[in-house]
């Protein structure tokens, strides 16, 4: 019996998939639930398991085939060892008439000793060996033509090995310090290729800047760092930090929270914040929902499982849709300024950099702090100067100041 592998249902935004990797050859034992194939679509890749144990028969759709959902992918044979009768192998052992035909004729010719004399004297005078040579004499013994035949063949081959060995020599000499590499992109990768094309196409983007110094924030991690990796399971980091900010920031600027939809401006009453995330397969923007009722504790747990998810490749279509308001930290990366691109149908995004210490003036003095630069790129169409500026300006102040972050002032 066999069972057909199907594509999995494809998200509605999501019209064609690629294969991307098959794990198994055909004639490969598999399991239940054991991962077949893997389908890349424009945002995740889709694991297609075994539907049940036995044998993989056919692979109806090759690496790089484009596939739609339910589109047969291949086969699964269940037939086992057990399935098979004694007289289902007798048959399978017994030998055909034309096997039999084949065995009275047939000739065991790769030993020379049982070659003539003259035969005999040319396999050694060439240094042959007798089973390299195919006989065409009767009962398959071995004729001066075959062996004349044989030397024909082994020259012409020796002839192109050398002639490739020259080649490949000529070829490493020469480009070994130039060398080009031309591979497909993924879809991944045309996917965002398009969006920033289409952000840098459709929209009035602006960046506007400022710094941040990272002091309080680094001295409160330092204090109640150990204390809250004990008490939660995870490490405190910057972002939830980050994002509390932003939450706040937004809260007083709803126009950042808000974006275009036609003629209309469509203002959105809940915080669901995109993290940037570089994964193997690239970037991508997984979203923590309804940050504003979350606790740091909640906001690192799940920026730690979304972003196991994203190495490992398993983030879904769910993960990655919506979001409100984009951050990105290319300060992990070393940035030390950037304008970042905005995330469409959003209305801005929020760069966060290297933190490095610089000198700078407080109260008078010159100090050195550890300082952060801040950028914000966000829509002209919607937004304006002064709620750009007094949005950043309103994340400086709250990083600066930490506790503000718990009374909401």
């Amino acid at each position: 019996m066999t069972i057909e592998i199907l594509t999995p249902v494809l998200p509605e935004s999501v019209a064609d998939a690629t294969v991307a990797t098959w794990h198994k050859k055909v004639g490969d034992t598999v399991k239940r639930d054991e991962v077949l194939v893997e389908i890349e679509t424009d945002k995740v890749v889709l694991e297609v398991p075994a539907p049940n144990d036995g044998v993989l028969a056919e692979i109806s759709q090759e690496q790089g085939a484009t596939v739609t959902s339910k589109q047969l992918l291949g086969k699964i044979s269940t037939v086992q060892a057990g399935d098979f009768t004694q007289e289902t192998i007798k048959q399978a052992n017994e030998a055909t008439p034309a096997d039999r035909k084949s065995a009275a004729i047939e000739y065991d010719h790769s030993d020379a000793d049982s070659q003539g004399p003259a035969i005999r004297r040319l396999l050694a005078e060439h240094n042959i060996e007798a089973h390299l040579v195919k006989g065409t004499g009767v009962g398959g013994r071995i004729t001066r033509e075959d062996i004349e035949h044989y030397l024909a063949q082994r020259q012409v081959q020796e002839t192109k090995q050398a002639m490739a060995s020259e080649h490949n020599t000529v070829s490493t000499v020469a480009y070994s310090a130039r060398s080009e590499k031309r591979v497909p992109m993924t879809r991944l990768r045309k996917r965002i290729a398009e969006r920033l094309l289409e952000a840098k196409n459709t929209t009035a983007m602006l960046t506007t800047f400022n710094e941040v110094d990272m002091q309080p924030i680094m001295s409160l991690r330092k204090t109640y760092g150990e204390k809250f990796e004990k008490q939660h399971g995870v490490r405190l980091g910057f972002m939830s930090f980050y994002i509390k900010a932003v939450v706040e920031a937004l809260k007083r600027y709803p126009e950042i929270n808000a974006s275009i939809d036609g003629d209309d401006v469509v203002y959105h009453n809940y915080f669901d914040i995109s993290i940037a995330v570089s994964t193997p397969r690239g970037l991508v923007t997984p979203v923590i929902r309804n940050c504003d009722k979350l606790s740091m504790a909640d906001i690192e747990k799940t920026i730690k499982a979304l972003a196991e998810k994203g190495r490992d490749g398993k983030l879904t279509v769910e993960d990655l849709t919506g979001g409100n308001f984009t951050i990105t930290n290319g300060g992990v990366f070393g940035s030390l300024m950037s304008t970042p691109i905005i995330n469409p149908p959003q209305s801005a995004i929020l760069g966060m950099h290297a933190i490095k210490d610089r000198p700078v003036a407080v109260n008078g003095q010159v100090v050195i702090r550890p300082m952060m630069y801040l950028a914000l790129s966000y829509d002209h169409r919607l937004i304006d100067g002064r709620e750009s500026v007094g949005f950043l300006v309103a994340v400086k102040d709250l990083l600066e100041d930490p506790t503000r972050l718990l009374l909401e002032i």
